[in-house]
């Protein structure tokens, strides 16, 4: 099935609509959608290396566009949906203390988060209820997901045929490796 689907991102990938797909996916990954670009990215710039650097500008954009609309829906929705759950277990005042630690260490947890593989979304959703500066958010954003996404770019365009040919035959190491730095990374973050 990971066969398949790694197949069916390369078809994509030669789609003339491919590049609105990854900025679609991007958008959506930072602030709801759960599967992260890389999906689309890795195969859309091994399909055609002499884009790598527009890929991953348009990536880096919308990824960072869509975080802004995840900041918003946390700033937002936390009076609706956050702040009545919390008041009805009590916990508001454990909310108060978590605030103001990410409000100290919230750019550092937003750099930390863009460039790995943890979940984005969860990260520009709290700053938004952590009511993190939002110029502060941003900043850290295009810095964090530009870095992710412009070194993966320039190492698929340097060394592209060997990396194609490294990941389908180690698709499935890969992806294990994909989880394991996806637990470690929540692991890290909840004890920051």
């Amino acid at each position: 099935m990971l066969q398949r689907l790694y197949d069916w991102t390369l078809s994509l990938a030669q789609s003339p609509h491919a590049l609105w797909a990854l900025a679609l996916v991007s958008f959506a990954e930072s602030s709801f959608f759960p599967f992260p670009p890389d999906v689309l990215l890795i195969p859309l710039i091994i399909a055609r290396p002499q884009r790598a650097f527009l890929i991953a500008g348009v990536c880096t954009v919308a990824s960072v566009l869509g975080g802004a609309f995840g900041y918003f829906i946390g700033a937002q929705l936390f009076d609706v949906a956050g702040r009545p759950i919390l008041e009805f277990y009590g916990k508001m005042a454990e909310f108060e203390t978590f605030k103001a630690r990410f409000a100290e260490y919230g750019h550092w947890i937003v750099l930390m988060a863009g460039v790995t593989p943890f979940p984005y979304k969860v990260i520009t959703i709290t700053s938004g209820v952590t009511e993190l500066p939002f110029g502060t958010f941003m900043l850290w954003s295009i810095i964090a997901r530009g870095l992710r996404f412009f070194v993966v770019a320039a190492l698929l365009w340097k060394f592209g045929a060997p990396i194609r040919t490294f990941v389908e035959r180690r698709l499935g190491i890969l992806f294990t490796v994909f989880i394991v730095l996806l637990i470690g990374t929540f692991w890290f973050v909840r004890y920051l």
